[in-house]
């Protein structure tokens, strides 16, 4: 019996570096995940024990397969020999990354994305956006970005870079200002941001999760969300008018507290958008990068991805 190919999807985060072996349906045969944070070595080291991570993987779960193809996703936007807008991972913007994939699977195809138009992949494909036309994916984590999808594909932009809300003005006095001198609104609007305006506001670290626990008991806690939530449903609205989406999916760490955020977006959109969007979860809240970093290595591949492969 000849052995079906196999691919390989990568998801390197701030935090975590994660892989995954697929079958050419998408459908995972292991997964495992590695700190990205190293002592030493810094961005170097975390891609070079990322990728013998998949190395690995692939031994112990497809040892006489074939690899037909890799998919990649990142932080940032990737490109053959940097990575551009990764500026919380010192090193990583440096780092010559699509090469480095591509000589650590010689011979194999290869796609790369940022992590959340990976995650929209994800959705598009077997999650939440199955069928919808536009569709929206915002992540709510770390960082603040979104994915639109049209046609039945994510896109990407001219640069790699659609979707980059977190760096969108604010106010009207922020219009020809350079974005190192304003508030962007990630700075604003981010886990990292509620993270460091909670534990300077309230006087003690906490994470943005805890802010968001908190504001159930606490007035001071409550006022950090309520402004968090109300700026981020202006950006959502604004999005929603200009794109007329089917549906709004909203995926990354924050969507723990989606009861305490679902309220302003839902509110927001029904007052401000002519056609007010579906609006809900992700069904891959926080593993969509990986998924669609293996939807891209299945499209690599060159298969034509099946909405069946995550029934």
């Amino acid at each position: 019996m000849i052995s079906k190919p196999v691919v390989a999807g990568l998801d390197f985060g701030g935090t975590k570096i994660a892989a995954a072996v697929g079958d050419l349906t998408g459908r995972r045969l292991g997964t495992t995940t590695i700190d990205s944070r190293v002592e030493s070595g810094g961005a170097t080291e975390a891609m070079r024990r990322g990728l013998t991570a998949a190395r690995e993987l692939l031994a112990e779960v497809a040892p006489d397969r074939e690899l037909a193809g890799v998919g990649a996703a990142t932080l940032g936007i990737p490109y053959d020999d940097r990575v551009e807008l990764a500026p919380t991972y010192p090193g990583w913007g440096e780092l010559p990354f699509g090469r480095l994939i591509r000589e650590g699977f010689p011979g194999v195809p290869v796609r790369l994305a940022t992590d959340v138009k990976a995650a929209a992949e994800a959705e598009l494909r077997w999650g939440a956006l199955v069928g919808c036309d536009p569709g929206l994916y915002v992540n709510l984590g770390t960082g603040l970005a979104v994915a639109i999808v049209a046609g039945g594909t994510v896109i990407t932009g001219a640069h790699g870079a659609s979707g980059e809300i977190g760096y969108n003005l604010r106010v009207a006095a922020d219009v020809g200002v350079d974005a190192a001198e304003r508030t962007i609104l990630e700075h604003v609007v981010s886990g990292q941001a509620l993270e460091t305006t909670g534990s300077a506001r309230l006087g003690r670290p906490v994470t943005a999760a805890d802010v968001f626990t908190m504001a159930r008991t606490q007035p001071d806690a409550a006022v950090l969300t309520d402004e968090f939530t109300q700026e981020l449903a202006m950006h959502v609205a604004n999005l929603a008018i200009a794109l007329d989406p089917v549906r709004i999916v909203v995926g990354g760490g924050l969507v723990g507290s989606w009861d305490r955020i679902e309220g302003s977006l839902r509110r927001a959109l029904d007052v401000a958008v002519p056609f007010p969007p579906e609006l809900m979860v992700a069904r891959f809240p926080s593993d969509a990068p990986l998924i669609g970093a293996l939807a891209l290595g299945v499209e690599a591949a060159g298969v034509v991805l099946g909405a069946e492969a995550f029934a």
